[in-house]
């Protein structure tokens, strides 16, 4: 199982990976925007880092760019990553419902956001 990590560099940008201890560096990394909704709730889009020139989830940051690490990442929004990552549809526990598809979804996540 993979060490999924949501942090926020430097530059202010949320992303998404595959945190790597021994090397010390976070692998296929997705930037996660947020998209404010007509209903006053929050929706968010996960895009490669590269995008648009790079439309793969490759590559690596080194943990040096990072300025906070969340302290958990939303289940749901663990699955829809490595969906991404992985090219395969994962299945929720008690059925079979799908999550979402490719990178590039959208989802609403504000019920994981403090108001």
């Amino acid at each position: 199982m993979y060490d999924i990590r949501l942090v926020k560099l430097v530059n202010g940008e949320m992303v998404l990976g595959k945190w790597d201890q021994t090397a010390g560096v976070i692998k296929d990394p997705a930037i996660l925007q947020t998209i404010p909704t007509a209903q006053g709730g929050v929706q968010m889009l996960l895009l490669p880092f590269g995008y648009p020139f790079d439309q793969n989830m490759d590559g690596e940051i080194e943990h040096r760019h990072v300025l906070f690490q969340y302290k958990s990442v939303p289940e749901e929004l663990k699955t829809k990553y490595l969906e991404a990552t992985t090219n395969l549809t994962l299945s929720a526990p008690g059925g079979l419902r799908n999550l979402g598809g490719m990178g590039g979804g959208v989802s609403d996540f504000s019920k994981f956001l403090k108001k």
